[in-house]
């Protein structure tokens, strides 16, 4: 009777490390919101950045700690539409969509919207998707278009009504690009505790120098070109699993014959 009832109050309890990562996480997206709300958008942006970080590192703390359990998980796609849902949409309607009338805050529902749909299929597709694809663009990446946009802007002057409507479009096509079917790559089949070669090293070091060469720019730059992946990438895809089609149909054609 005293083993079940320690074993019940085990259960009862939660694992701290992890969790702490993803209210840290969480802590950043409510931050990026008071920020916007304050005028303050260079750190509003760069807290959406922080929050893109601690949420990589909780499941991998959680994984290499063997502290995964349900609630964590939870916790963390609650963290995520908080940090990479709510906060950037808040964050764009504050800085440009604002004086866009409905466009503008049907813009940022839009994305607000889209990240819960790709959030509640991503929870539902666990165990059964491919793991090295995602479907639909992740909303992390998602966030970071958003923070980069508003970051550089800040950092290079652009005047927010100059570019309202280009913003409002892009807000738009982000959070409809993370409800699509298009596959993008989750970098999930990549080892980082086998070794590589020296030159991989050098690489992630020039890659460093790059990025903090001009930080919003780059890093602007770097997750458009992610966005854009997923389409190209199905069309390639698509394009192969016609051209097997069409040599299945062309072989068994001739085995006919």
């Amino acid at each position: 009777m005293q083993e079940e009832e320690q074993k019940i109050k085990r259960r009862r309890g939660i694992y701290l490390l992890p969790n702490l990562f993803t209210t840290a996480a969480l802590f950043s997206g409510f931050y990026a919101v008071l920020a916007a709300m304050n005028g303050h958008f260079e750190p509003a942006a760069l807290a959406i950045f922080a929050a893109m970080i601690l949420d990589g590192l909780d499941g991998r703390v959680a994984r290499m700690t063997n502290t995964q359990t349900a609630f964590g998980a939870e916790y963390d796609s609650l963290s995520d539409m908080v940090a990479f849902g709510l906060a950037p949409a808040l964050v764009m309607y504050v800085w440009a969509l604002k004086g866009l009338g409905k466009f503008g805050w049907l813009a940022a529902f839009i994305y607000t919207a889209a990240a819960a749909l790709r959030l509640a299929r991503f929870n539902t597709q666990v165990g059964i998707a491919d793991k090295r694809y995602f479907q639909g663009l992740p909303s992390p990446a998602a966030a970071a278009i958003m923070a980069a946009c508003v970051w550089g802007a800040v950092e290079y002057g652009v005047e927010r009504t100059d570019v309202a409507w280009v913003v409002g479009i892009m807000t738009t096509v982000v959070g409809l690009l993370m409800v699509s079917n298009f596959r993008y790559h989750s970098f999930k089949e990549l080892d980082v505790r086998g070794k590589v070669p020296f030159f991989v090293l050098v690489i992630i070091m020039l890659a460093f120098a790059i990025i903090l060469w001009e930080p919003p720019f780059i890093l602007f730059l770097v997750f458009i070109g992610y966005a854009v992946s997923g389409p190209v990438l199905t069309l390639i895809y698509l394009r192969q699993r016609r051209e097997e089609r069409k040599k299945a149909i062309s072989t068994g054609e001739d085995s006919e014959t």
